[in-house]
């Protein structure tokens, strides 16, 4: 074993690629420990120099700022004048620091100012920000959306008074029913009176018409309101125990029942909406009026997410009809592939389908409800529209796959006329690419980067799409230096033998190839989304789980999504499935073409829907896979939250969801398991493991549980994280890992 002295220097060298040559080491030694500790708590930024973030335009359009990684894990703030194709410091970074030195009482540098954030104010003369602000995060379209919701469960209502557009009312709730008066008191009148303790409207949903004459608003009749319940063992503020509950409901719950009404202010009348083309809701979306007051919209997704409609209801008369009608076998994503945009108040409309296999844009008549035509085809994804020009009337938007001898899922950004012809390419490079528009639509900063390339930014002329201005071009040599190496992007066939399954392959930094390497996988099979990395970064967890003597691994099976509907429909009431039988012959590649990769020693790992499927693999495929680390997991899909279960598992609640039950199935477990769950896990319920510790003392099974007083969800943090490398290192080396309560050892690690 090696010395405590020696397992100190390593610490030192392993950031400066000076480690010794590792061939011959026994896997899961000290060094290796130390080689994963440093890893684990190295980022990108730590030895990656002129990495840039999202550019951030002002509002004139003429000018950005981003931020960049500077030597030391520093950062640098630039300042971008698009016109005149300069750049220069956004502010001064000196003076702040100093300023920011005396006002906190402690040193602040030009390259550790303590944001990442900022805004202008004062006409640029001035900066804002707050400390220890983050990264910019992802922007969405806002969409209120009633009933369902992410565990469907409604926050009480505030009877806040809406005032009309022209400013003479102000509408609220009284005695549970819709209330106007003048603005400024004086007498009122209700316009309904069927609204009760039991089905009351709602004053957030009442929303009126452009001209005032009309408003709509929800009735809305609660459901089953669900708690979970909590007791925090060991809360920091206190000696005793502490409980709590929370609204969270589940697969087959009863919902709030919403009923959208109609209003017509000056003759006092109240006309309840048939709802023959809603019926049974799991959400609607707000009210929306036409801008000519002729009628409001809203959005309809029926339980169980194969049916949903965009619902126009006439001002005039209160006769809904669907405008836009969808209707799938399997599921609608409306958590992921949902888009419209009305264009010319309503009577065309922009609408995101799967309906010919792919996501795709279409054109709508919003007039008669037809469709005028499909906008981009093709057996590629839409991922996203970006701007929607009504003047050009052209699109802009992302996608994947369109690029035949690139990865499938490098997303690039295009635009396209509205009646489907003129696509043209906004960017080229094979990597992964994140545009941001300037406000005027002028100009725009392309990002872009691959798990082997790192980050590059350009200003480019939205005109005639010419690049003016190289921006930056990270430089990796110093992360190169400590032995580090990109990651392999690894494609095989899966299932069907046609389609390409793409993974990465992750080696030790002291990787030999005449050795033979245990693999472990790092599964998240969840449907809505897509997971192997595309962009370039350290994989710091992947990386120190690897120096422990590893090959790491992460792939995207079937029933994942950003591919075909057919790919995504793999997972349709089948969450077991996980893509499974992709992932086995995707390792059965890779160990065909390498012979340092042992196919005979497999584990896996994952988080929440990931916890699911890495016990899964023990349950339903434990011929190949010989241990597993499950975190958070929703074991029983009746257990989860009630909107990413019924979305992929179906509603009403059927036998598929105790098929693919990791409580029902305990009894099958083969193999080595380690459970671990937070006792206060606000998005999974932590019953959930506990059913399946439960189900497997009743099947007489051996397993490890790791609980964690006061962790909320994920897979443990630090401690999670080292107690999974032992649990590998024991299970798939074969080497009992070190003793950490040794004084030796804690002393070499810089743990007390």
């Amino acid at each position: 074993m090696r010395s405590a002295r020696w397992i100190a220097s390593a610490t030192v060298l392993s950031c400066s690629g000076l480690l010794p040559p590792a061939i011959g080491w026994a896997q899961g030694s000290p060094a290796d420990y130390v080689r994963a500790e440093s890893f684990r708590a190295l980022g990108p930024e730590g030895l990656v120099i002129d990495a840039p973030d999202s550019a951030v335009w002002l509002p004139t359009g003429d000018r950005f700022w981003y931020r960049k990684t500077t030597v030391d894990s520093g950062q640098a703030f630039v300042l971008v004048d698009a016109t005149t194709l300069t750049k220069g410091p956004a502010f001064d970074h000196e003076r702040l620091g100093a300023a920011l030195t005396t006002a906190m009482g402690k040193p602040i540098t030009a390259v550790n100012l303590p944001f990442r954030r900022f805004t202008f104010t004062d006409s640029g003369r001035s900066i804002e920000f707050t400390e220890g602000s983050g990264r910019p995060d992802s922007t969405a379209r806002e969409r209120r959306v009633f009933g369902g919701g992410l565990f469907g469960a409604r926050r009480p209502a505030v009877n806040r008074a809406q005032r009309s557009p022209d400013g003479k009312w102000e509408a609220s709730i009284r005695n549970y029913n819709v209330y106007v008066r003048p603005t400024g008191g004086g007498e009122g009148v209700l316009l309904s009176t069927d609204g009760s303790e039991g089905d009351s409207y709602d004053s957030e949903s009442i929303t009126w018409s452009p001209d005032s004459r009309h408003l709509a608003a929800y009735r809305v009749r609660p459901g089953y309101q669900r708690e979970v319940h909590y007791v925090a063992s060991s809360p920091d503020d206190q000696l005793q125990p502490r409980y709590s509950t929370m609204l969270y409901n589940k697969p087959g719950d009863v919902l709030d029942r919403d009923t959208p009404v109609l209003f017509d202010v000056a003759a006092h009348t109240e006309t309840i909406i048939d709802n023959t083309l809603f019926p049974n809701a799991y959400n609607m979306t707000r009210i929306e009026w036409r801008h000519d007051g002729r009628a409001f919209t809203f959005e309809y997704n029926q339980r169980g997410h194969q049916i949903y409609r965009v619902i126009e209801v006439d001002a005039k008369t209160g006769k809904a009809r669907a405008i836009i009608d969808e209707e799938m076998p399997t599921f609608f994503d409306y958590s992921g592939k949902e888009f419209r945009y009305d264009i010319d108040d309503g009577r065309e409309i922009i609408w995101m389908s799967e309906r010919d296999g792919w996501n795709h844009l279409y054109r709508y008549d919003g007039l008669t409800g037809k469709v005028k035509n499909q906008i981009t085809r093709g057996d590629w994804v839409v991922r996203g529209v970006d701007w929607v020009d009504t003047t050009k009337r052209q699109i802009w938007f992302h996608a994947s796959g369109m690029n035949p001898r690139q990865d499938p899922y490098l997303v690039h950004y295009y635009r396209i006329d509205v009646d489907g012809t003129g696509l043209t390419a906004l960017t080229d490079a094979d990597g992964m690419h994140m545009v941001v528009l300037s406000p005027d639509h002028r100009y725009y900063v392309d990002r872009w980067s691959r798990v082997d390339v790192p980050p590059i930014m350009e200003l480019r002329r939205a005109s005639d799409r010419k690049v003016v201005m190289h921006l930056e071009q990270a430089d990796a040599s110093a992360l190169l230096a400590t032995r580090w190496k990109p990651p392999e992007m690894f494609v095989a066939k899966g299932r069907d033998g046609k389609t390409d399954i793409w993974g990465i392959i992750v080696r030790p930094t002291h990787f030999d190839p005449h050795q033979k390497y245990p693999v472990i996988e790092n599964i998240y099979a969840g449907p809505q989304g897509s997971f192997v990395p595309r962009t370039f970064g350290t994989l710091a967890g992947m990386q120190a789980q690897a120096e422990l003597g590893f090959i790491v691994v992460q792939i995207d099976g079937m029933g994942t999504s950003n591919r075909s509907k057919a790919f995504h429909d793999v997972a349709w009431k089948n969450l077991a499935d996980a893509g499974f039988p992709d992932r086995i012959l995707w390792h059965q590649a890779a160990a065909k073409k390498y012979s340092w990769y042992d196919v005979t020693r497999v584990g896996i790992y994952g988080t929440s829907a990931g916890g699911q499927s890495a016990l899964g693999a023990l349950l339903f495929h434990p011929e190949f896979y010989r241990a597993a680390v499950a975190a958070a997991g929703c074991y029983d899909n009746r257990m989860d939250k009630i909107w990413w279960n019924e979305q992929w598992m179906g509603w009403p609640v059927g036998p598929e969801y105790a098929a693919s039950s990791d409580v029902v199935n305990a009894y099958r477990l083969q193999g080595k398991l380690l459970l671990v769950v937070g006792e206060m896990d606000h998005n999974v319920d932590p019953a959930s493991t506990f059913q399946v510790v439960n189900a497997l003392i009743k099947a007489k099974k051996a397993f490890d549980l790791l609980v964690l007083p006061g962790m909320d969800h994920g897979s443990g943090g630090v401690y999670g994280e080292r107690e999974r490398w032992d649990f590998f290192v024991r299970n798939l080396l074969g080497v009992e890992p070190h003793d950490r309560n040794s004084p030796s050892f804690m002393a070499a690690s810089g743990d007390r």
